[in-house]
């Protein structure tokens, strides 16, 4: 007679498992990104404006501790922004 290991079933939450997505971590929705002097920061006041090349209909970043995760649309739902994902973002080598 054969013996089958037994293996854990994915939708059985360990408690390992439980506690670990528990685990919070910092997100942020990325617009765009530029790289600017120091003095053009300084210079900075109310009122001031920084230009991106990005339109404004382009993709958000959606980052998960500073990891790119997702991409995604602006939303608006009510006063508030959101974004709504449009695309999940395979993790790269680092």
């Amino acid at each position: 007679m054969a013996s089958t290991a037994k293996t854990s079933d994915a939708a059985e939450p360990t408690p390992y498992r439980t506690a670990v997505l528990k685990i919070e971590t910092n997100v942020s929705v990325t617009l765009a990104r530029q790289n600017v002097s120091l003095q053009k920061i300084l210079g900075l006041v109310p009122g001031s404006m920084l230009l991106f090349s990005k339109h404004y209909a382009e993709p958000l970043t959606l980052e998960a501790n500073g990891m790119p995760i997702a991409t995604g649309e602006t939303v608006k739902v009510g006063d508030k922004f959101g974004i709504r994902i449009l695309q999940i973002t395979a993790p790269t080598a680092g």
